[in-house]
């Protein structure tokens, strides 16, 4: 086998605008592209700053409902900041910060109830 990187996964979304704002906006990734695939059909990929994977933020699987995504995991070097700047952008983190031999995290969820786990790990797998 020579897999060497996972390039893209797809989050279920139900508005792509809403939910392109959210991860670019609030959580900071850049749009990797916006294109229209046909009539009410688009491919909008964000991906965090430097990253080697993108996501795809799509509509169209009726396999995967909207919300339906659990897990995602992103890591940070500053996750005390990271906090305070997605409270302030009004994202709910209802458990706040939970310590761990390994690091320290909070789980919070997208704007479809997609969710997402924010972590500062001791000992990182890159």
């Amino acid at each position: 086998m020579t897999i060497s990187k996972v390039q893209l996964f797809s989050i279920p979304v139900s508005d792509q605008d809403r939910a392109k704002a959210f991860y670019v906006d609030t959580l900071g990734f850049e749009l990797v592209s916006d294109t229209a695939m046909g009539p009410d059909m688009r491919w909008v990929m964000v991906s965090p700053p430097g990253a080697q994977t993108a996501i795809t933020l799509v509509t169209w699987f009726p396999s995967m409902p909207a919300g339906s995504l659990k897990g995602l995991v992103l890591e940070t070097d500053d996750l005390d900041a990271d906090v305070a700047a997605l409270r302030e952008r009004g994202v709910d983190i209802p458990g706040g910060i939970d310590d761990q031999s390994w690091g320290r995290f909070v789980t919070f969820e997208d704007p479809d109830g997609n969710g997402i786990v924010l972590q500062a790990s001791t000992e990182r797998v890159d």
